[in-house]
Formats: structure tokens, sequence, C-alpha cells
């Protein structure tokens, strides 16, 4: 079994988007949970394919993608190009939900109708990412090497420090950012912040 990281192509796209549905629920598979099977990864994978492809990176096993890692140098700017060129058609795809709606689908949802801003507490950490692995290549330090490549990269552009979030239960997902040197900024009610200086 052959692995290779390389800088993401466009005809990996719908790739990314059935990485990040197999991998959404604390990384294991949820398809079954969405009613919308591209919801999650038009939000956590597509736009920064589209605006940051030279931050994307992509691990094929056996010519296969099976995972990736992603990010952007610059939060704020981020959000602030999706608040005008994707989420106003994501707002045409998906429409806001009732408050009572409790679906796994709604608070995804949510979020394509609200301001996104760098909470200030992660101010200091201007570049984030999110990394996604595909079960078969867990455990081969994939994931580690990945990460090396993407931060790396972060350090070629003078980006000082990144951060991520990570579900509260994903335990494998907190030890691993653990290991790579990631530390605790704050722990929020159904997840953790993490950061890391460059």
């Amino acid at each position: 079994m052959k692995t290779e990281i390389r800088l993401y192509q466009p005809s990996d796209l719908s790739a990314l988007y059935n990485i990040c549905l197999q991998t959404a629920n604390s990384g294991k598979d949820a398809t079954h949970l969405l009613s919308y099977p591209k919801l999650v990864g038009d939000l956590y994978a597509a736009p920064y394919a589209v605006f940051e492809p030279d931050l994307c990176f992509v691990v094929t096993c056996s010519g296969k993608p099976s995972g990736y890692i992603l990010g952007t140098r610059d939060s704020e700017k981020f959000y602030q190009c999706c608040a005008i060129e994707w989420f106003p058609k994501l707002r045409e795809k998906y429409p806001l939900p009732s408050v009572n709606d409790n679906s796994w689908d709604a608070p995804i949802i949510r979020l394509i109708y609200k301001d996104r801003v760098i909470k200030k507490e992660l101010e200091d950490y201007p570049a984030h990412l999110h990394i996604d692995l595909l079960p078969e290549i867990h455990g081969q330090g994939i994931g580690r090497d990945l990460m090396h490549t993407f931060l790396n990269r972060l350090r070629k552009f003078g980006v000082p420090a990144v951060h991520l979030e990570v579900g509260g239960t994903n335990l494998g997902a907190i030890k691993y950012y653990q290991k790579m040197g990631f530390q605790i900024i704050k722990e929020y009610e159904r997840s953790i912040a993490f950061g890391k200086k460059l």
C-alpha cells in the first residue's frame, strides 16, 4: 500500500467532500446522520480548497485520496472572504432551520448564517486548519507527516501561530494534537481549542 502526500488538485474536490463526510462524526462516518451529505464539506473542506489551494494537501493511498490537511494562513481574512463569496451561495442551498430543529444538520447550517469572527482567545493564532484521515490509513504516521507538511508551509509564509478546534469527545484526535505539540487554549462546552506557536 503506497501512500503519497501532494498538493491539492481541483480534481480532488469530490474526494474532499467524501472524506469530510466519512470522518465528520468524531472521526467516524456521518453519512447516516446528515440529511445533506455535502453540508460538512461545504463548510469545513471546500472553501479552503477553493480559496487557499496552496495550503491544501492530500494524502493518496495507492493513488486514491484518503485524507487531507487544509486551512488558512489568516482566519479573519478567510472568514471575510467566505462572508462575501461563499456563504451567500450556501444560504440559498440550505434553509435556516427552525429553533426547535435539533437534527445533526441544524447547528452546522446555523453556522452558515452567522458572522464568523476569530475568537478573542485565538487572535494570537491567526492560521487555522482541519485534518481528516480515513480509517484505512490510521496508525501509519501519515497524520504526523501531513501536519509537518502543513506547518512547514505556514512557516514558509511567515505565519506566527496556528489554531484548531476539536470535538471534546474525539479522544483520539485530542491525544494526536497534544502529541504534535499543540497546547490547549480554551475548553468550550462541546469542543477544545488548541494552538501552536511556529
